[in-house]
């Protein structure tokens, strides 16, 4: 699981300012921060029967972010 940026206690210096969380969100397709249940329900889903087949894998959860090549 590889998360981008996302509401934490450690990212806290970054996402505690509002100015700069929404400037952060605004360069993910999906415009806004990530929240540890994100992380957590990926977490979940491997956990489970349905995710039987999958292994070895790296899975970001960054709000469409990894997708970019440049800057929005």
């Amino acid at each position: 699981i590889a998360p981008s940026l996302s509401r934490t206690k450690m990212a806290a210096g970054l996402t505690g300012n509002e100015a700069m969380a929404k400037a952060i969100a605004a360069q993910h397709p999906i415009p806004r921060l990530g929240e540890a249940e994100d992380s957590a329900a990926l977490a979940a889903f491997l956990l489970s029967a349905d995710a039987g087949w999958i292994t070895g894998q790296i899975i970001g959860v960054d709000g469409g972010r990894g997708i970019l090549r440049t800057k929005p």
